[in-house]
């Protein structure tokens, strides 16, 4: 393992000085900075087509901050919707902004992805990475507590790009945090021929506003059954995607809170694939569907499904669902969230 590069990334408005980190085993290499703790780059061999970074995203600072389609993007205080922007905890309402009809997605403003944060090179008996670190004050985003955040990205030999978050707070507050990449295994075309295998056996059904009604709906039989290999796009137009033109739900997995792989993606062309492990009961998945002209790198663009994201998360609205698993975060208390990707070609 090579030791953690640091280089000049750009210069924001106000004069702030902005770093990019670029960590590599020889074999996968992945980039991020400090503004936002945005992950920018994921460079991936194949056998038969050469490296492809395969992560949707601008290459630029400033194409970073313009960036409105979350890619590469660390979200919280809470990832996903939050029903009619408020929730109550600890006895009192706290209101959101609504940014998404009546509903909050993805905490409203400010966004973490759009914040400096602490960078530190870090290096562990397996891994090589970069922790980066900031304190979320009460009242920030509408949410309570002061919440400490530390998000790691590690590098292992064994090319396992992990992310793990890990918060403490001093009030009750919900805490539900993920990384917005998209990915194209690929490298450039849509995500459509890329193959998908998921051990999850159910979603959450979703009413209007894709906000979860509260319902376990079992995904054998339907668009949502990868328990065989099928590719993306063979059910994308199924009337039960109609309304979101594609994936865009929450798969519920069954780790009971330890690490565990819970799918495979694989692109059959390049092949590249990518095996998904979490702790986090449901991840979101999301084909890239609304997508339109996006910026990309090198003056690049990105229409719908070229891209798609493994969000892992606590489930949309917890803290509105009270079966749902708490999403609370309690003084005394550690969230612990961790996700890994594993690279093959």
């Amino acid at each position: 393992m090579e030791a953690v590069k640091k280089r000049k990334f750009g210069v924001l408005s106000d004069g702030t000085k902005v770093s990019l980190y670029t960590v590599t085993n020889g074999n996968v290499s992945f980039s991020v900075t400090d503004y936002g703790a945005v992950l920018t780059s994921v460079i991936v061999p194949s056998k038969k087509h050469g490296n492809a970074d395969v992560v949707l995203g601008p290459s630029t600072l400033d194409g970073v901050v313009r960036c409105t389609s979350w890619f590469g993007a660390v979200v919280g205080r809470f990832a996903n919707r939050i029903s009619g922007a408020c929730f109550n905890v600890g006895g009192a309402e706290y209101r959101l902004a609504a940014n998404e009809g009546p509903n909050c997605l993805h905490s409203g403003l400010p966004k973490y992805c759009k914040m400096m944060w602490q960078a530190d090179a870090v290096e562990t008996a397996t891994s090589v990475g970069v922790r980066f670190t900031r304190v979320s004050p009460d009242g920030e985003q509408g949410f309570p507590g002061n919440v400490k955040f530390e998000v790691l990205y590690l590098l292992s030999a064994h090319n396992e790009l992990t992310l793990r978050y890990r918060a403490e707070t001093d009030q009750e507050t919900p805490v539900n945090m993920t990384n917005h990449s998209y990915f194209n295994l690929a490298g450039a075309g849509t995500i459509l021929s890329h193959t998908a295998q998921i051990t999850s056996g159910a979603v959450l059904e979703i009413g209007e506003g894709t906000i979860p009604t509260g319902n376990i709906l079992a995904a054998e039989g339907t668009p949502f059954d990868f328990a065989q290999t099928h590719t993306i796009g063979e059910r994308i137009n199924a009337p039960e995607l109609q309304a979101t033109r594609g994936y865009d739900h929450c798969f519920v997995l069954d780790n009971k809170g330890k690490l565990k792989k819970f799918a495979v993606f694989a692109d059959p062309v390049s092949g590249r694939s990518m095996t998904c492990a979490t702790n986090q009961p449901g991840f979101q998945l999301y084909t890239g569907n609304f997508l339109d002209g996006a910026e990309g790198r090198n003056g690049e663009t990105y229409g719908a499904y070229a891209g798609f994201c493994v969000e892992t998360q606590q489930f949309p609205d917890a803290p509105n669902k009270p079966d749902f698993p708490s999403c609370i975060l309690r003084p005394g208390e550690t969230y612990d969230a961790i996700t890994m990707f594993s690279f093959a070609w």
